[in-house]
């Protein structure tokens, strides 16, 4: 368990988070958050890393989900969420911190919207760089900023 400036504690996610995942991925993302399958399986499905920010009081305020592309040396977030009164404490990079370490590849990559500058700022901060963009990859046409990061391991 992980402390984030004593407002979270990071820990494994599991099924029993799905109707906590579902409000908060709605709030976090209102038009791209995940259908119901796609969250149960980032949830259960295997080579998945998942965790949970969760405040004392028990509310899961940030989630992240990371795929092990096995066989390729890479792994992929596919999502992180952060609730938006939670945001610019360290949650976000707290998350990642541990979904990279717990994949254990050498190369993690992700895809954020081209809108979304202060994500994208904050994955520059923490070692990620753009290396392609998706065109009409979102809801609504916008483009998506692939980004990857180079790990030491």
């Amino acid at each position: 368990m992980m402390s984030t400036n004593a407002l979270v504690s990071i820990l494994p996610a599991s099924v029993f988070d799905l109707s906590s995942l579902r409000k908060l991925e709605k709030l976090c993302f209102p038009v791209d958050a995940w259908p119901l399958l796609d969250m149960i399986g980032a949830l259960t499905f295997p080579n998945i890393v998942r965790y949970k920010a969760v405040t004392i009081q028990g509310e899961m305020v940030g989630f992240i989900a990371g795929e092990i592309k096995l066989g390729r040396e890479m792994g992929w977030i596919a999502t992180v969420c952060v609730h938006p009164d939670f945001r610019r404490n360290g949650i976000a990079r707290a998350l990642m911190l541990k979904a990279e370490h717990e994949m254990g590849q050498p190369r993690v990559r992700l895809t954020v919207r081209e809108s979304n500058e202060g994500a994208i700022r904050m994955y520059e901060e923490s070692g990620y760089v753009r290396v392609d963009r998706w065109r009409a990859y979102y809801n609504g046409g916008e483009d998506g900023v692939v980004m990857e990061k180079v790990l030491n391991l």
